[in-house]
């Protein structure tokens, strides 16, 4: 499904790629080398697709979009990077973290390479609104990803808390992706704001269902190991809405999992997501996300980048990876 909404803009998401390899030039050999196993790990490159979707949506897709989209993906590796080390992560995309290869240092300076990359390319777009968009969203992404590791571990986290970490750590730069492409591409305040809520939405809702995903997904699929989440000690929607309705006993067993950090009793959880409607809710709220962005993109002309957004939506609440 992945290539049929790529294939409107087949031919510019060729050139963000050729724009990411050459960008990851470095004279550092550790540079280059990470550089390469970032590449080499592939990805559905989901953010700069989305870039360039948001552009051809409105009108032509520009060099200035292309040099966008490669900075929205270079912030989003960035944020991988930290965050292997953070959450002491060992396989993203079925294969070793960059962390496990290369160790933890290399993994957070070269992720502070990237981060300094992606503003040097937003220098060349002399856009200073680009520039105030994007500082905003780094910082943004930097707050959810502390209020993350603080509620780690912490089972009385609200499902308004929860959201709030959602949405600025993942969502806040789907946001930004579609945002930033209509802001170069000159559009008004209105449908800057209609595309902020199409990327904010699509965001929430592809969180929500990798939520899910970390107790029911299959690893050979999602290329991350079943209950990750849990033995990091995350609270999220499954999990929140099982406590909320589950017994007594049976919700003092999440709390207790949530708070070790372990993942000792996964299959009790796994199978208290499942029953309690945990999961199901979760699911729930992504197809409700999904359903702002259908009418956030109402407005705009019928053209295939717009039908690709769309199918998009449907993608993010479909996947199995």
């Amino acid at each position: 499904m992945i290539n049929d909404i790529r294939a409107s803009v087949e031919a510019d998401f060729a050139r963000v790629n050729s724009l990411i390899i050459d960008q990851l030039y470095s004279d550092v050999d550790m540079v280059e080398n990470v550089g390469q196993y970032i590449v080499d790990s592939g990805g559905k490159r989901l953010r700069p697709l989305l870039t360039l979707l948001a552009a051809a949506s409105v009108g032509e897709v520009t060099e200035k979009h292309i040099t966008f989209a490669a900075i929205i993906e270079f912030i989003h590796t960035a944020t991988l990077l930290h965050d292997d080390v953070v959450d002491i992560s060992t396989l993203r995309r079925g294969r070793p973290t960059v962390n496990s290869e290369f160790g933890n240092a290399p993994s957070v300076l070269v992720g502070d390479f990237l981060y300094t990359r992606a503003f040097q390319l937003m220098v060349q777009l002399d856009d200073m609104r680009i520039l105030a968009l994007m500082a905003d969203v780094t910082n943004q992404i930097a707050e959810g990803e502390v209020l993350q590791l603080v509620r780690a571990g912490d089972p009385e986290t609200s499902r308004e808390q929860y959201f709030d970490v959602i949405t600025r750590k993942t969502a806040i730069l789907f946001a930004a992706a579609c945002e930033g492409a209509v802001m170069l591409s000159g559009k008004s305040d209105d449908v800057l704001a209609r595309m902020h809520s199409v990327g904010l939405n699509l965001g929430i809702a592809f969180q929500l269902i990798d939520d899910v995903l970390d107790y029911e997904g299959d690893p050979e699929t999602t290329g991350k190991n079943v209950g990750d989440d849990l033995n990091e000690g995350k609270p999220t929607l499954p999990l929140i809405h099982a406590m909320s309705h589950a017994s007594t006993e049976d919700a003092a067993l999440i709390a207790d999992s949530i708070r070790q950090k372990s993942v000792e009793n996964l299959d009790a959880v796994v199978a208290l997501a499942k029953s309690t409607g945990g999961i199901e809710e979760t699911r729930r709220a992504a197809v409700e996300h999904c359903g702002r962005v259908s009418t956030a993109l109402a407005d705009l002309p019928a053209t295939a980048a717009r039908a690709s957004l769309e199918k998009l939506a449907e993608f993010s609440i479909a996947r199995e990876s």
